[in-house]
């Protein structure tokens, strides 16, 4: 089988313009202000509007790629939903709704994939492979909503440390043979350990909705146990970051040193700055940390690349690597060559 380089194309990003301000998350948690803005690094986050849907952000942001990239919906060969299960509606395969919204072009077929805030390397990946493996595949979109920011409810205490889940949407559109901003190696890492530490109680097999598990809030995110939580996750997530980056830099033929952005995930921001550190990264000239959007899932890798190129960040011929990572547990990397060979 001939090597067929995979790019990206052209890619897209949607945000809401409604924010839930500091202040306004102080009053709502009872954290002080000051906690939130320094140590959670949130002066505000994106939440949605009206009509800011899941799949119909990953819509909007789907909409803004094609015209970058100066193609409609027909061009495309696969449609990957990766993005949120929480959307329009329960049990809908999302891709196919996101098909539906770019107008049910009927060439393309499409399907979901799903690893939370992962999902959207994955879904990459298996763009990537799909365009390998089958020379009658070109043109792939990867396409992402995300308002998890609906699930948490700010009067529990025990999923604080998620209060900055927001809004977005997000899309790319992956291309066969090209190679210029060239999709490298992307690796994960999964650990069945953390699977049970946060999750929603009601509304699975297990506990059904009730009237009674609405009036006590278990439609929302929950962590049953937040000090053995961080007492476990301590030990891992950090190191996970750093392996999956080496990972991920070691099989594209790169090292920490060629790193020339660094597209990483919204977290607190002690972590987030240990995380670049650790690979000799400088956190906010060689990345860029969203204390005005928050934390978007699986859309703050490519949310990343837009603002890297907006501020000058990303040059020709930089070794970008998006980390992402998320609950259950998984950690995730990804390496572009950007720019053209």
């Amino acid at each position: 089988m001939n090597y067929r380089p995979v790019g990206l194309e052209a890619w897209g990003v949607y945000l809401p313009k409604e924010r839930h301000t500091s202040e306004h998350i102080s009053k709502e948690t009872g954290i002080p202000k000051k906690v939130i803005e320094e140590k959670f690094g949130l002066f505000s986050k994106s939440v949605p509007g009206t009509e800011d849907h899941t799949v119909q952000m990953g819509a909007n942001a789907s909409f803004k790629a094609l015209k970058r990239a100066n193609l409609t919906p027909d061009n495309l060969d696969v449609i990957i939903w990766a993005g949120e299960v929480h959307a329009e509606r329960p049990l809908v395969v999302n891709g196919i709704k996101l098909q539906q919204l770019l107008g049910n072009p009927l060439k393309p077929w499409a399907f979901d994939v799903n690893q939370r805030c992962g999902s959207f390397l994955i879904g990459m990946l298996i763009a990537k492979s799909l365009i390998q493996i089958n020379p009658d595949i070109n043109r792939i979109l990867v396409a992402s909503g995300y308002r998890n920011s609906d699930l948490i409810n700010y009067k529990n205490q025990r999923s604080r440390f998620m209060i900055s889940l927001a809004a977005s949407g997000v899309a790319a559109i992956i291309r066969g043979d090209y190679q210029i901003n060239e999709i490298l190696s992307i690796t994960a890492i999964t650990d069945g350990r953390f699977v049970d530490d946060v999750y929603i109680p009601a509304g699975g097999t297990i506990q059904p909705i009730t009237p009674r598990s609405l009036e006590e809030g278990r439609n929302f995110l929950d962590v049953p146990d937040p000090e053995g939580l961080k007492e476990r996750l301590d030990k891992y997530s950090m190191s996970s970051f750093v392996k999956v980056i080496d990972n991920a830099l070691k099989q594209s033929g790169y090292s920490r040193k060629d790193i020339g952005y660094l597209a990483l995930l919204h977290m607190k921001r002690s972590a987030f700055e240990y995380v670049a550190k650790t690979i000799g990264v400088d956190p906010y000239t060689q990345s860029t940390y969203f204390e005005d959007i928050g934390h978007n899932g699986q859309n703050d890798g490519i949310i990343s690349i837009e603002y890297g190129i907006r501020d000058g960040k990303i040059k020709e011929g930089d070794v970008v690597v998006i980390v992402s990572a998320g609950i259950g547990w998984a950690w995730n990397a990804g390496v572009i060559k950007w720019g053209t060979p």
